[in-house]
């Protein structure tokens, strides 16, 4: 009885990662497809998008870059880094 409770636990938590795993990616998906929505970018792919930078001047690269870091940041360190930022200031 334990043995098959166990495997139903597990089984559970397995499918709550998957899904978990395919909403992230899902939303980065879209990110991604907003990005070259917003900037008018034809050719779906990195490549489309490196010629796209090129032609970009330097503000636009960093509000674009700026994007990306905010949408793909890890938020694992965040605590602690922002702390580190606020003991460096002081």
């Amino acid at each position: 009885m334990k043995n098959s409770v166990l495997k139903g636990v597990f089984g559970a938590l397995a499918v709550a990662g998957i899904a978990v795993v395919a909403k992230k990616v899902i939303e980065r998906k879209r990110f991604v497809k907003g990005i070259f929505e917003e900037y008018d970018i034809k050719e779906k792919s990195p490549f489309g998008l490196a010629d796209k930078i090129r032609e970009m001047n330097e503000e636009e690269y960093q509000a674009l870059k700026g994007k990306f870091k905010n949408q793909f940041a890890s938020k694992c360190h965040q605590r602690r880094f922002e702390r580190r930022n606020e003991a460096a200031e002081a």
